[in-house]
């Protein structure tokens, strides 16, 4: 009689484990995404904050490379990198990667850094 009780009480645990069991679902993780393809432009500093001081000479050696204007490009240049501590990558354009760098204007309202 001990036996047929035991069964008695392990069989509703073994119907309730079944039927929880039924109702499990397998998730498989998602596809890997393909990546965006790299630019040419050199992104490391563009980022608010990511440079030291002395990494500003050479981004902004290149930055200013394509400008007849070089010595007033290498001078704001410097000096919104000093403040900002990034310049944008490229040497035109891709201000909005830099927000300090981009919107720091001059009295005039115009952009203050090349």
């Amino acid at each position: 009689m001990g036996k047929k009780l035991n069964i008695v009480q392990i069989l509703p645990l073994l119907i309730t484990f079944l039927l929880v069991g039924n109702h499990a679902k397998i998730t498989m993780s998602p596809a890997p995404q393909p990546q965006p393809p790299n630019n040419t432009l050199p992104m490391n500093g563009s980022t608010p904050g990511s440079l030291h001081p002395q990494d500003c000479l050479p981004k902004c050696t290149y930055r200013c490379s394509n400008t007849q204007y070089r010595k007033p490009c290498m001078f704001f240049c410097q000096k919104c990198c000093a403040t900002c501590l990034c310049v944008p990558p490229g040497t035109y354009g891709n201000k909005q990667l830099c927000p300090c760098y981009n919107n720091w204007k001059t009295k005039r309202g115009g952009p203050k850094c090349p």
